[in-house]
């Protein structure tokens, strides 16, 4: 006798396969009756875009919404009782339908497993900044009207000395970014004297944006592409003018931000408060004549760095009064970039952005960027091109620093990530001390000694400091060592043939 009846081995797999029908058949029972959809029959497609259908403008101002990073004392900062903001502002099921859609995936369950994965890799996290703490009377040592700097005096005898007013840098984020991605580097430039403004566009860029109104509902705003909007008279919207019509939005908030500034340095700081459907901004009204707002800073990456350079179209204005700009990665694929430029510029490419050839209306990127720089310095304009070795699209950002092996493994980051942030930041203060007080310190007083990217000289590639490194330091300053982490390809302090 066999141990088991035959009938039982044989009969098994039909089981099997039965109740996995069974199952699947159930399961999607049980989904359609969720979706309240048909069961056995597709449903008819949704109809494209959040505008189709409908005489709603996808580009219309309502308002303007942005965070303000802003130096305030450690006394002030521990003494607030507003709780921290969330790096992923809630809800968080907004975000995570934006990063569906702009992943072409967006349905009720992936968005629901974007939302899941949200909450555990960076749900609980909080910027680290106090929120509504009086802003400090200590303005940055380089800010416009302060005195050259003596570097026999100490950093707290520089830091004591008081200015006209904290000079405002307004930056323009990415595409499927936000206001609180770069809330590190925004945030260090606040610990160091400015007040940066730090845009969250509506132009169909960030992932996901609450519009926020007195006495009226709240209005989701996703992001959205050209094939979700037309032009006014119907017919479709090409790639290239649903990029102008982006660009002209930005420019537009960038503007009214701008405007906001004002009204809050006018004295104004109270009625801009009561006009927050967000309640925060309490302290505003103290805010009065503490801000340079007569010639702010543009800034921007990648796509924001596109519109940072748009809006020095035919400037400075009073509506754009920008003395400078920071270009960070500027877009591959946004939109021609603008050379109606007519203040300095500093523009820095990622080792991604310059190391990969993208052919940009018909030349390479690179040479385009270098060649509006050059234009810019021969206007009388110092400009400075340069590449951070090492580093990636997303080493500004936040990113890096919450998930340091996942970017470096998906991008090809090899710089540690708080080192490549901590070199944008540093440039970036040499930038803006060169706009207070018009010298060139630090990085920028280097000379251009790389026309082109070189991939043969990368990150850590040169060996500075052949004997006491200490005493190269002391010598040489803060930037001894800058090959092992830059290459200069434009710079306003002049070329080795003809810079002493």
């Amino acid at each position: 006798m066999k141990p088991f009846p035959e009938t039982a081995g044989g009969h098994a797999p039909k089981r099997t396969t039965r109740f996995i029908v069974i199952f699947l058949g159930l399961s999607y029972i049980l989904y359609c009756k969720l979706t309240s959809q048909p069961i056995f029959a597709h449903p008819l497609p949704e109809h494209t875009g959040p505008y189709a259908g409908t005489s709603s403008p996808a580009f219309d101002l309502e308002t303007v919404l942005f965070t303000v990073y802003y130096p305030t004392t450690y006394a002030a900062a521990k003494s607030s009782s507003v709780k921290r903001h969330p790096w992923i502002p809630r809800p968080l099921s907004l975000r995570a339908q934006g990063y569906a859609k702009a992943a072409h995936i967006s349905n009720w369950l992936t968005d629901k497993i974007f939302e899941v994965a949200l909450r555990t890799l960076a749900g609980s996290i909080t910027i680290p900044a106090a929120v509504d703490a009086p802003l400090s009377d200590t303005a940055t040592k380089y800010a416009k009207f302060a005195t050259s700097w003596d570097k026999a005096e100490t950093q707290e005898q520089v830091l004591q000395r008081q200015v006209s007013g904290h000079p405002v840098i307004v930056f323009s984020h990415g595409t499927v970014s936000s206001r609180t991605d770069y809330s590190h580097y925004a945030g260090e430039l606040a610990a160091r004297g400015y007040v940066v403004v730090m845009l969250e566009h509506r132009d169909g860029s960030c992932p996901g944006s609450m519009i926020m109104k007195k006495g009226l509902p709240k209005q989701k705003r996703l992001i959205f592409d050209e094939s979700e909007v037309e032009t006014a008279d119907g017919k479709e919207l090409s790639v290239e003018d649903f990029h102008k019509a982006q660009l002209n939005f930005r420019e537009a908030e960038i503007e009214e931000a701008v405007r906001v500034m004002k009204l809050i340095n006018s004295g104004r700081g109270s009625d801009v408060y009561e006009l927050n459907p967000r309640r925060e901004g309490v302290d505003l009204v103290n805010w009065a004549g503490r801000l340079n707002t007569e010639e702010m800073i543009v800034a921007g990456h990648s796509y924001g760095a596109t519109g940072a350079m748009q809006a020095l179209r035919g400037g400075p204005t009073a509506m754009r009064p920008f003395k400078g700009a920071i270009i960070l990665d500027p877009g591959k694929q946004s939109g021609p970039l603008n050379r109606d430029i007519n203040v300095p510029m500093l523009v820095v490419h990622s080792n991604s952005w310059s190391s990969h050839t993208s052919i940009f209306y018909g030349r390479a990127h690179f040479d385009t960027v270098k060649e509006i720089v050059e234009e810019n310095n021969e206007r009388g304009n110092p400009t400075w091109f340069m590449t951070s070795l090492g580093t990636s699209h997303p080493s500004v950002t936040d990113a890096p620093l919450l998930e340091p092996w996942i970017l470096s493994f998906t991008t090809g980051a090899t710089i540690d990530v708080y080192q490549g942030l901590r070199q944008y930041v540093h440039v970036a203060e040499d930038f803006l001390a060169f706009l207070g007080d018009g010298k060139t310190r630090g990085l920028l007083a280097e000379k251009a000694e790389f026309p082109q990217y070189d991939a043969g000289s990368g990150l850590g590639m040169w060996k500075p400091g052949q004997g006491d490194n200490q005493q190269a330091w002391e010598e040489k300053g803060e930037w001894w060592d800058w090959r092992s982490y830059w290459q200069i390809h434009v710079s306003a302090a002049g070329n080795a043939e003809n810079d002493n």
